[in-house]
């Protein structure tokens, strides 16, 4: 996506990871409740993030990227729900989850002055 941005290319690339999980999901367990909560959130911290490029001022800026960090934080929310009632393993787990706390880190280093 862009590599000019650290942000917005390892957004992109977390939201294409949640389409593959959902997709896997509904595949493989028929899962289409807990998915489609993931595919909305997951997706939409992206979305957010590439939408802040072209704020019409700081504060919008900053309101997106913080709409952003919700959204990242309830996509943790449904990933923690989807391991612990054993939809995703722990190998699975292991691997998407890191990559939420670094998009969070981005996030917050992004809002600062």
């Amino acid at each position: 996506m862009d590599d000019n941005d650290p942000l917005k290319g390892q957004s992109y690339r977390f939201a294409l990871r949640i389409v593959k999980l959902c997709r896997w999901l509904q595949v493989e367990c028929s899962e289409y409740v807990l998915s489609k909560q993931l595919l909305r959130s997951g997706t939409a911290i992206g979305a957010l993030v590439h939408e802040a490029e072209f704020a019409q001022s700081k504060s919008d800026f900053l309101n997106k990227l913080s709409v952003a960090l919700k959204e990242d934080n309830e996509t943790k929310y449904w990933l923690h729900l989807l391991y612990d009632s054993e939809f995703i393993n722990d190998k699975m787990f292991q691997s998407i989850h890191p990559d939420i706390q670094s998009l969070r880190n981005f996030s917050y280093r992004a809002q600062k002055p």
